[in-house]
């Protein structure tokens, strides 16, 4: 008998809320590598926030996701059959597969990992959300000893490794985040200094944690959580925007309520997506593996059993229930 693969595609595009009736799961035969291709047996998936935005038909730094095609994710697995001469059958690689059991690819978006670190790691700490970290605090913020940094989504993927990085570089590191458990992760777990629920008075609380102001501000949220940093922002002072999740990336406006500290502060915010920045993996990704090698990088993962449990383990993720990374667990 063929082999199966089980894959979630997207069915139909959110009207407001994303439910679990926008994908659909499906199960295709195993398809068999062409001349320079290469089948992956996925282990991991990993669910982050762009996917949400890829799912708005709408103009944005990529082409959305197309309906009726396997969802956009990265991956983490194994090779099982190979055509391409750069690849070899056991072979451990870390890319784009999607949100599907097996995948086929030309190898150019794939690389080898070895198994020194788990495999998740490759899709958390030292993958993609850590070398986002990694740019917007060494690229964009790039903290100086006994600066206040102020993190959103502080006991994230990316917002755990970003106070870790500042804490490292010597700065002091502050976060946001939701609830006194995720705050307390961030502080007794993630080292951070001070941590803010945001569901309470973040503001007041805010203003609290950072007495002298704050330096630099790394954006993973937006909306009022970025207001209320914005507020206590010192001269010169550096954003690196990296996303925008209290919008649940629906394509509502996102507004900044007061601009006038971004003027009077002489204020440098930048946006920026990491695929812009190619050039910036080979020299991070070494740095992380070697930090979480060695626990210098503390991490945590919220792992859904089955494929079958993506859409909804990618619906909590989107409202905050996951801590630290969130995968699928794909067997």
């Amino acid at each position: 008998m063929a082999q199966v693969n089980r894959r979630i595609v997207l069915a139909s595009r959110p009207q407001g809320g994303i439910s679990v009736a926008n994908f659909r799961l499906e199960e295709v035969p195993v398809e068999a590598p062409g001349e320079g291709e290469v089948l992956v047996r996925h282990r991991f998936l990993s669910l982050d926030p762009y996917m949400r935005m890829r799912m708005n038909d709408v103009k944005s730094y990529v082409p959305p996701q197309v309906l009726d095609a396997v969802m956009v994710g990265g991956t983490v697995g194994e090779v099982v059959a190979s055509r391409n001469p750069r690849f070899a059958p056991g072979d451990v690689v870390a890319g784009g597969g999607g949100w599907q059991e097996f995948g086929l690819s030309d190898g150019k978006m794939l690389r080898k990992v070895d198994r020194s670190l788990p495999l998740e790691a490759y899709l958390g700490p030292a993958g993609m959300p850590g070398v986002t970290a990694w740019h917007g605090v060494f690229n964009i913020i790039e903290p100086k000893a006994g600066e206040t940094i102020l993190v959103s989504a502080a006991a994230g993927a990316v917002g755990s490794v970003v106070g870790q990085l500042v804490k490292a570089l010597g700065a002091r590191a502050v976060g946001v985040a939701g609830g006194p458990d995720k705050c307390r992760h961030a502080v007794e777990v993630l080292g951070f200094d001070a941590c803010v629920d945001y569901r309470g008075d973040l503001v007041g609380q805010l203003a609290k944690a950072t007495p002298d102001g704050i330096d630099g501000i790394f954006e993973n949220v937006g909306g009022a959580v970025m207001d209320a940093g914005i507020k206590q922002i010192n001269v010169f002072g550096r954003i690196a925007l990296c996303g925008l999740v209290s919008g649940g990336y629906d394509a509502t406006p996102i507004a900044i309520a007061d601009a006038t500290p971004l003027l009077t502060q002489r204020v440098m915010l930048k946006g920026f997506i990491l695929s812009d920045h190619a050039d910036v993996f080979p020299k991070a990704l070494p740095d992380l593996a070697a930090r979480v090698a060695s626990g210098a990088i503390k991490w945590h993962r919220t792992v859904a059993q089955g494929i079958a449990a993506a859409p909804s383990a990618f619906i909590g993720m989107l409202s905050g229930a996951n801590l630290g990374k969130q995968l699928v667990d794909l067997g």
